[in-house]
């Protein structure tokens, strides 16, 4: 299955903002471009072509997925009932590796999309390792009992009380379970990425 390999520190430089989600910013020490005309690069103008790519290319960083699949759910996010904008990230969010790292059991998407892989979490008691696996409401995802004796759960399990999980979302910290409650409304979606450019990039 295809990801993003790209190095993201790189890609916070690019698009001036911490997309790596990272505790160390890379913008901290450098926040223009990589590359000797970074700094110039950082105040030349933009296209609307180069700003529509742009987006689409930041909303792939951010979550970590190739150009194919990102094409693929713009697609049913185009097919579905609603505002094509707002269908996206609802797509987006709510991909099993994305609600990982919003119910706060990964601190990056790269590590939430890397216990999806290795097999730490069942759906609705089915093991499921496909991280754009879309959930659904009232679908209970439970971390794997056998799973629990690894040394990132026992980390993880000693500072629960700190771990902040999104609104749509309920986190049982005694039986580690995340409750998709329902799906994220407009405040709940990143505010972040400009669906309207990306919109406008695949209407061309």
């Amino acid at each position: 299955m295809g990801r993003n390999l790209q190095p993201k520190h790189r890609a916070s430089r690019r698009f001036g903002e911490n997309v790596a989600d990272t505790v160390k910013s890379p913008l901290e020490k450098r926040s223009y471009p990589v590359g000797v005309h970074g700094p110039k690069k950082a105040f030349a103008k933009t296209s609307e072509y180069g700003r529509q790519l742009l987006a689409k290319q930041k909303a792939k960083a951010i979550y970590g997925i190739l150009e194919k699949q990102f094409s693929l759910t713009f697609q049913r996010a185009q097919r579905m009932q609603g505002d094509v904008n707002t269908n996206l990230l609802t797509l987006l969010e709510t991909r099993l590796d994305n609600i990982i790292f919003r119910a706060g059991l990964a601190n990056t998407h790269r590590l939430a999309r890397q216990l999806v892989n290795h097999g730490h979490f069942l759906v609705d008691g089915v093991k499921t390792d496909i991280p754009s696996y879309t959930v659904k409401p009232g679908q209970v995802i439970k971390v794997k009992e056998n799973k629990l004796t690894k040394q990132y759960w026992l980390n993880l399990l000693a500072k629960l009380d700190k771990i902040e999980t999104a609104g749509w979302l309920a986190l049982d910290k005694k039986n580690m379970t995340i409750t998709v409650n329902s799906l994220p409304n407009t405040e709940d979606l990143p505010k972040n990425i400009q669906t309207n450019l990306i919109v406008e990039f695949y209407s061309r």
